[in-house]
């Protein structure tokens, strides 16, 4: 089997309200963009992945890819994940999210879903809504309760604001609303700050008294308190609080959670297929995690593409009690984040995500409304 062609595809599609994310707390996202890429084996068989996109910058990297993947034979992914590295640590551009396309392929010639040929662990996720705005404790705690009649168990707050205070007040509006019939996860996104001119930036100090804070409304756990590469510092943090602490969702490649592991950094390992090195990569890192009695709960806050690819992994791995479900109207909507797909992933009554039974990422893309909102290169 050999790749005869790849296309890539730089999308925008427009957002009926403006989204205001934690992570970039004074930049409007008025859409939600995607590179889409697109591998046609001789054979005919077409495996499909997808990477977050701020402007188009994937058309720096798209002709060379091409170059370095047309004539390859798509099964060998250690062999091809060597490429992509190149691209990570030379040409400083992540091309991790065009692996999951080489399983797509891969799945569909086997006929089988890419979640069982890893291992096939669970049929079903538990999912927790996880919101992306900082938003008042009385918003939020409506926003938790409307989540709760949606059918979710679990929701995730975003907390960064100027005070420790008002982060604190967030988290105890919304456990007073939901009483225990949620659980509580907080995200604090310091893992990979974007320095802007509002940023506010977190040192060990608030990050203990904030994850000490947290003890007394027993949330699920706290995420990203400090820089993605302070693994000692993660490991006093999590010596010196019975919060558990969650991270990762940003490293690239494999080292970066063997030392989170080594050090005792984080009870859950958060890496994302897109940004960690693939699904290849992503499964190994869920083993050593298992080895650790560490959880697995990979951040999937990209799009429709990346979750379903996520979802591969979650449902090989047994060390994975929730799936991180992106969510927060009216703004991030499920038709939203998933408009490549033909049909949006969502969730059953009662809370989970159900791993589908068809080949390959289980999905089908809806050509003319990507063609609508992108191009290609």
């Amino acid at each position: 089997m050999r790749i005869e062609r790849v296309e890539v595809w730089a999308c925008h599609y427009p957002l009926t309200n403006v989204f205001w994310p934690s992570w970039t707390p004074s930049i409007p996202t008025n859409s939600c963009s995607a590179t889409i890429f697109r591998l046609i084996t001789e054979e005919g068989i077409e495996g499909v992945s997808g990477g977050l996109l701020v402007a188009d910058e994937v058309a720096g990297v798209a002709d060379l890819l091409k170059a370095y993947l047309v004539g390859r034979d798509p099964t060998n992914v250690e062999a091809l994940t060597r490429v992509l590295r190149t691209s990570a640590r030379v040409l400083g551009m992540r091309a991790w999210h065009l692996e999951p396309a080489l399983w797509d392929i891969i799945g569909k010639a086997a006929n089988m879903p890419i979640w069982k040929l890893l291992g096939g662990a669970q049929d079903r996720l538990m999912a927790y809504a996880s919101f992306g705005e900082l938003r008042s404790p009385e918003q939020r705690a409506e926003d938790a309760l409307a989540a709760r009649e949606v059918g979710f168990q679990g929701i995730k707050l975003r907390c960064r604001f100027p005070s420790l205070k008002e982060d604190i007040a967030v988290v105890q509006a919304v456990r007073e609303a939901v009483g225990d019939s949620l659980a509580v996860m907080v995200d604090v996104n310091q893992g990979w700050r974007v320095d802007l001119f509002d940023e506010v930036r977190w040192d060990f100090k608030r990050a203990l008294s904030f994850a000490r804070a947290m003890e007394e409304f027993n949330v699920a756990w706290l995420e990203e308190p400090l820089d993605q590469h302070d693994y000692l510092g993660y490991a006093r943090l999590r010596s010196a609080t019975t919060t558990p602490i969650a991270g990762g969702e940003m490293l690239s490649d494999i080292h970066g959670f063997r030392d989170h592991l080594l050090n005792g950094g984080v009870d859950i390992i958060q890496p994302d297929v897109t940004f960690c090195g693939g699904i290849l990569t992503s499964r190994k890192i869920a083993a050593m995690a298992e080895a650790f009695d560490v959880g697995f709960g990979p951040h999937t806050w990209t799009h429709g593409l990346g979750l379903a690819a996520n979802m591969q992994v979650m449902g090989a791995s047994p060390n994975c009690k929730w799936a991180e479900y992106p969510y927060d109207p009216p703004s991030w909507t499920p038709e939203a984040r998933d408009f490549m797909l033909s049909t949006p992933i969502t969730i059953t009554d009662d809370g989970y995500l159900h791993l589908s039974e068809l080949p390959g990422l289980g999905v089908e893309l809806d050509w003319e409304k990507i063609r609508s909102v992108g191009h290609q290169f």
